[in-house]
């Protein structure tokens, strides 16, 4: 009997992968695999089982060595961001890689789903500072992966990003005598220059430019570079001949920039990226919380809510607001809600919506700001609650965003009123969204 059918109680045959797993459905095919869905027997969460068959992978030049690649690079790896391989079964027909399910399915199709196959820029942010994390630990741990496309970035069921297929990746013993790579390998339209011309390159070097046609497809919904003729592609990757499209803001575009650099040497470091202003505004929870409180519990914060009076209320009014003649931007920067919430509900409402948007709220000393983050360079969100008539509270939300960022245009307003639900009863007039 093969190792992956067994007997039910029933009599029918049911899939088992060696008294270990319950193999469901079929996931997904590929020229040299099956993957499908599969349960533990002893009971956990659901996981992916990647089967190759021994005679193919064997019988096919460079696929053992894939193979071997991918499983050697993945045991070494233990990150959030990367998808995590629990173990590996074999028998003499084929071979199973027990791997994390990935339920949201791959980025490229999450993308193509999408009316204009983009992401507004500050969930693009969100996207890419996982990835980013992803790749420094793998960097740091001499794995480079080469081969860095969105089929190849896998989601969860909250979203959260897995990078995935390692069958490329270089390990330090990939080295040649110069330090450097000679193997050609990945997708065109994601290689870096200096691979697609079959040069000597630096493999973490070849990811950072991979990352930069990735944010660029996050932001533009479209790739940089497309030819299907290699040697234009060249031409056209070394000449940074490619256009951002209007919506695109100026910090994005430099940091997009400093990725695409033709020239390896002066080309930006993925390790180096957390010291970007674009890339700062939202380092991830799990990563930061604990040095944003200096290793302090947050504490629970008592509100003493002023008064407003009639005057406070005219003098806020859309009709009285002359901001807009000076070109501050502040229908981008700042929003304003009615809510009969109470202020500690209001302000726990506000720090679970930042955290699934992707920003870290921390609470500090004084009642009356929510930073988004809490370092320098990162935006932070300014939170003035004042009683009108009790139970009714005006909130005003002031995002307060870096010189030269945008002046907030990539804040997720919309986003955010969605997250706060009921306790958001009015928003400021729609004019000011």
């Amino acid at each position: 009997m093969d190792a992956m059918e067994g007997k039910s109680k029933g009599g029918k045959k049911s899939k088992n992968l060696l008294g270990k797993y319950e193999l469901g459905r079929m996931l997904g095919r590929g020229t040299f695999a099956k993957v499908y869905l599969a349960r533990p027997v002893a009971g956990g969460e659901a996981v992916a089982v990647k089967v190759l068959d021994k005679a193919e992978v064997m019988g096919t030049a460079g696929m053992g060595p894939r193979v071997l690649h991918e499983v050697t690079a993945m045991r070494r790896l233990r990150h959030p961001s990367v998808l995590q391989l629990h173990e590996v079964l074999a028998t003499r027909a084929r071979i199973f890689l027990v791997m994390e399910l990935a339920p949201g399915g791959d980025l490229l199709s999450r993308l193509a789903a999408l009316p204009r196959r983009r992401l507004p820029e500050h969930t693009a942010r969100r996207v890419f500072v996982q990835l980013v994390s992803a790749l420094s630990y793998c960097h740091a741990r001499g794995v480079a992966h080469r081969d860095i496309k969105p089929q190849n970035v896998l989601l969860d069921g909250d979203g959260n990003i897995k990078v995935s297929d390692f069958g490329l990746s270089a390990l330090p013993d990939s080295l040649r005598d110069d330090g450097r790579l000679h193997t050609a390998c990945g997708t065109p339209a994601y290689a870096a220059p200096e691979v697609l011309r079959r040069k000597a390159y630096d493999g973490a070097k070849a990811d950072a430019w991979s990352c930069g046609v990735i944010l660029f497809v996050l932001l533009a919904g479209y790739l940089p570079f497309d030819d299907a003729n290699i040697a234009d592609m060249c031409r056209k990757t070394h000449r940074r001949e490619y256009e951002f499209p209007e919506w695109v803001s100026q910090p994005a575009r430099r940091l997009v920039s400093r990725l695409l650099d033709p020239n390896p040497a002066t080309r930006v470091a993925v390790e180096a990226l957390a010291t970007h202003p674009w890339f700062k505004r939202s380092l991830s929870l799990d990563s930061q919380l604990g040095g944003l409180l200096n290793g302090q519990p947050e504490r629970t914060l008592a509100f003493q809510v002023p008064a407003m009076n009639a005057f406070d209320i005219i003098s806020m009014s859309p009709g009285l607001d002359l901001s807009g003649l000076f070109g501050n931007g502040k229908q981008n920067r700042e929003k304003r809600f009615m809510t009969t919430a109470s202020p500690e509900l209001t302000l726990e409402q506000l720090g679970r919506a930042g955290r699934k948007l992707g920003y870290v709220v921390v609470g500090k000393k004084g009642v009356e700001c929510l930073p988004l983050g809490g370092l320098s360079g990162l935006a932070a969100m300014s939170v003035e609650m004042s009683e009108v008539a009790p139970p009714l509270m005006l909130v005003e939300l002031r995002l307060e965003v870096a010189d030269g960022d945008g002046e907030g245009q990539g804040f997720g307003w919309e986003e955010l009123r969605q997250e706060l639900g009921e306790v958001a009863r009015a928003w400021h007039r729609c004019q000011d969204f």
